[in-house]
Formats: C-alpha cells, structure tokens, sequence
C-alpha cells in the first residue's frame, strides 16, 4: 500500500499539502496527523483517496508509539511521501519565553520532525520523497526570534545530512524554507507573547497554497533546500554574502521599521 504521512495536518500549509497529495500522487491511502480531530476529519471530508486521521500531540512520547505501532500493523506499508510539517514558533526575547513554550518549539519543531522521520524511514523506498518543513529563519540568527530561528537551523543541517545519508537509497529529502506565510495559524500564535510586538513589519508575506504547491514540485525535482518565495530566496542569499553580526543589526531594524 503507498501511503503519504503529514504532520501538522489540521489548517495552513499542512492542509494545503494534504490536497495536493490527494490530487497529484498516486498513493493508496493519506495518513493525516495533528491534535485537533475535528479539523483532520473536516480535512478528511474533503479528499478523494483513502484517508485515515490520528489526533495525536507530537510534544507526547506516546504519540510516536501510536505512530510506530500502526505502521508496523500495517501490511505491505510503503510511505512514499512524508511532510513533517508540524511545528510553532513565538516572537520574543529568550528572557520573555515561558518555559513551556521554549520546550515545546523544540520538541515540536526539532525532536518531532526527527523521530517521525525515523520512524517512517523502515517503511521507504527508491524515488520516496521527505519534506522537512523549516524556515527561511534557518539561515541566519534573529534577535526576537531566536529560539524558534534556532529549531530552523537545527532541521535544515539535520535535512541536509540526512538527504546525504539516503542516497544510497535513492530517498530524496527538501528542507522547506518559505518567509512569513499570512494565511495560516502561524502568525497569530507567533505573535501571542510578551514579545509578541517586536516583529511589527511583515512585508510580501507569502500563501499556503503557493508554498506548498512550488516545494512539492521542488521536492519532485529532487532539490536538497527550497526557498519558495522571493523573500526566502533573497534572505538565503544575503545570509549567503553577509556577516551574522550585520545580519542581526539589519534584522532588527527591518522587523522594527
């Protein structure tokens, strides 16, 4: 059975991935996950092929025994595509995180991504594809957003070496690296802080559908990083030529206006 596994599948870019899978693969069955049942199976409604929802918290140990537990139960599994797109991130300085938020971006957007990822890994194949969902935040370190830039960072070196360490296997692996996406959840908890001010500017953020759609086909083409929109791919590019120091100044500004 060829099966797609989305993490982070109950709104915004996790959803939108859902649909493009249902309409553009040939997988059997679309395995959804995220905690909110009632928005996966709303989701579910939606889509032609079978589809299955776990409402399951990826910060919960437990949750990786569901997920391990149901791929091993499952005969003749072949995951053929995987979007580890859970994850969150809050806006302000370390000193103003609370613990729980800091502990959980880095459950959610780190150790998450990794054990589904190893998880999955058993069960695909040649010409299978991963889709680790990180941020354009991943290439430089931002003052106001530090923790959350610093989870981004850690998936895309992790990504990269993973992309080298499956191409025996012939396992393609894409880091996506979009900017701010506006018509998603991610923002509106982002900015729900003590902090949650600092980032007053947010210029040509950027739509779920465009970024899922052009990272699909990026990951199709076998791209190691996609930065699916002007603002990702010029921000990888001055990280590229620029000191972190004066990135850092820059950034504050920039955000500050």
């Amino acid at each position: 059975m060829k099966l797609a596994i989305i993490t982070g599948a109950s709104s915004g870019l996790g959803s939108e991935y859902a649909k493009i899978i249902d309409s553009k693969t040939f997988v059997d069955e679309i395995w959804l996950i995220a905690r909110r049942k009632e928005r996966l199976d709303e989701l579910a409604a939606t889509l032609t092929k079978r589809t299955r929802v776990f409402a399951l918290d990826l910060t919960k140990v437990e949750s990786f025994r569901t997920l391990r537990g149901e791929l091993q139960n499952t005969p003749g599994v072949d995951v053929q595509w995987l979007i580890a797109n859970a994850g969150f991130g809050k806006i302000g300085l370390t000193e103003e995180l609370t613990l729980h938020d800091a502990a959980a971006m880095i459950d959610l957007n780190c150790r998450a991504a990794i054990l589904t990822t190893q998880i999955a890994l058993p069960y695909m194949k040649k010409d299978a594809h991963i889709l680790e969902i990180a941020s354009c935040a991943a290439f430089e370190p931002i003052p106001g957003l530090n923790v959350y830039a610093a989870t981004k960072a850690f998936l895309l070196r992790y990504s990269q070496a993973l992309g080298e360490e499956l191409q025996p296997r012939k396992i393609k692996v894409t880091a996506v690296c979009p900017y701010w996406i506006k018509d998603t959840e991610f923002i509106r908890i982002a900015q729900k802080s003590a902090g949650g001010k600092r980032f007053k500017r947010l210029p040509r953020a950027c739509k779920a559908e465009s970024v899922a759609l052009r990272s699909f086909y990026a990951a199709q083409m076998g791209k190691k990083i996609c930065t699916p929109d002007l603002m990702s791919g010029l921000t990888r590019t001055v990280a590229a030529l620029i000191p972190d120091e004066l990135i850092m100044k820059l950034s504050k500004l920039f955000h500050k206006g």
